[in-house]
């Protein structure tokens, strides 16, 4: 149900404004309320994507097609284009989930980014990182969401960061490069962009907070309609569109400000996950799913600000790993606009530094409103310290479960 949890206001929104046709890996269930029909097809084989693509534009009339999911963007918009139907071109798309390519075309075109090279063992790893200087960073080249990828402050720790990135390297259908890339100190943010025939324009900003270092899981997300930081993010944020040709669509361009000026880490040519769309939706009023979904079908999407406020979310995550034993909100409190628990009583969580990634660890998350991001944040810190939950550790008995969040 991961996938209702972090996506299903995405679907509900352009459900509510275009009739939708699924194409799903399985058999659709909690889908079923917002599609009008749906194929089931294996979304890694083109030529099947293809097929039942073409099926529903034979009992459709299809105006676009569109994507949220990472893994997705590239066999998408090539069956988009051939339906000839609006798309970044899948050429660009492809530049955008190889993070080696989009290195080379930040550094062609002058948009500030960080030292990076590609590897394809330990040793060269190793040579890279003292190139670059400690501490580096070590990610697969063509993944999503933070997995694989490991901070390294000396050498003795590149041996077991390159077996974690290249391991989840090895999953990977566009690449299986690992790249080690210079550490960029400095707070982590994402620009929310929408692009359309060609020009980008800048919907919110993100600010986030990740932790349990050496690995970069995201713990929290703030986004303020009127955050100063946009206009200093912003030109670098477009220029990081335009090297790539994103020509169409809702981008997710990630990035750290290092000496108070923006590096590039990356471009998602997709709506951001972790609710964040829903963040800015109630931020901004700023409907960045609609969005999407217009622009695929070739129309001009709505940006107008409809609220000027914030809103905050906090993931929920054990301290440590072991089996959830009690997960609810003991008392409401003021602010909060929603709680999810994705995981229930009797569910093993395995954080990243046991071999975990943000689908073994998180236990749900919360979602806090308020005038500025100091009082959403403040809400969803209150509302943080209302929840019972509790954990057992792998190594210990189920009666010494003891209150347990991050």
């Amino acid at each position: 149900m991961e996938a209702q949890a972090y996506r299903g206001t995405c679907l509900e929104s352009v459900a509510a404004h275009y009739d939708v046709v699924l194409v799903s890996g399985a058999e659709p269930t909690w889908e079923k309320e917002f599609v009008l029909d749906h194929e089931v097809a294996d979304l890694a084989d083109q030529t099947a994507l293809n097929e039942a693509g073409r099926a529903l534009a034979e009992r459709h009339a299809l105006a676009g097609v569109m994507t949220w999911t990472e893994w997705h963007l590239v066999p998408v918009a090539r069956l988009a284009r051939r339906l000839g139907l609006p798309t970044t071109t899948p050429e660009a798309l492809q530049g955008c989930r190889n993070k080696h390519t989009s290195r080379s075309l930040f550094a062609r075109h002058g948009v500030p980014s960080a030292a990076s090279v590609s590897v394809r063992t330990e040793h060269e790893a190793q040579a890279a990182a003292l190139r670059i200087g400690f501490p580096v960073v070590l990610k697969p080249a063509a993944h999503a969401a933070s997995m694989g990828v490991v901070r390294v402050d000396t050498a003795d720790e590149l041996p077991g960061a390159y077996a974690v990135a290249a391991r989840t390297a090895d999953q990977g259908v566009e690449s299986t490069q690992v790249l080690v890339e210079e550490y960029l100190d400095g707070p982590e943010m994402s620009v929310e962009c929408v692009t359309h025939q060609g020009q980008s324009t800048v919907v919110a900003v993100t600010r986030k907070t990740v932790g349990c270092a050496p690995y970069f899981e995201e713990l929290a997300h703030v986004v303020d309609a009127g955050d100063p930081l946009r206009a200093v993010v912003a030109p670098a944020a477009v220029a990081a569109l335009e090297a790539l040709g994103v020509t169409d669509g809702v981008s997710h361009v990630e990035l750290r400000l290092v000496d108070d000026r923006p590096r590039l880490i990356e471009v998602n040519a997709r709506i951001a996950g972790d609710m964040i769309s829903h963040l800015v939706h109630l931020a901004t009023g700023v409907d960045l799913a609609r969005a999407a979904a217009d622009i695929a079908c070739g129309r001009t999407p709505d940006l107008t600000p409809a609220r000027h406020q914030a809103a905050a979310i906090r993931f929920l995550y054990p301290a440590y790993s072991g089996t959830l034993t009690t997960c609810r909100m003991r008392e409401p409190v003021a602010g909060v606009q929603r709680v999810r628990f994705q995981r229930k009583a009797g569910d093993r969580l395995v954080l990243p530094q046991d071999g975990g990634d943000l689908f073994t660890a998180r236990i749900g998350y919360l979602i806090t409103t308020g005038s500025s991001a100091t009082l959403a944040q403040a809400r969803a810190q209150e509302a943080y310290r209302a929840l019972d939950v509790q954990v057992t550790p792998a190594t210990q008995s189920a009666s010494g479960a003891g209150e347990n969040t991050a």
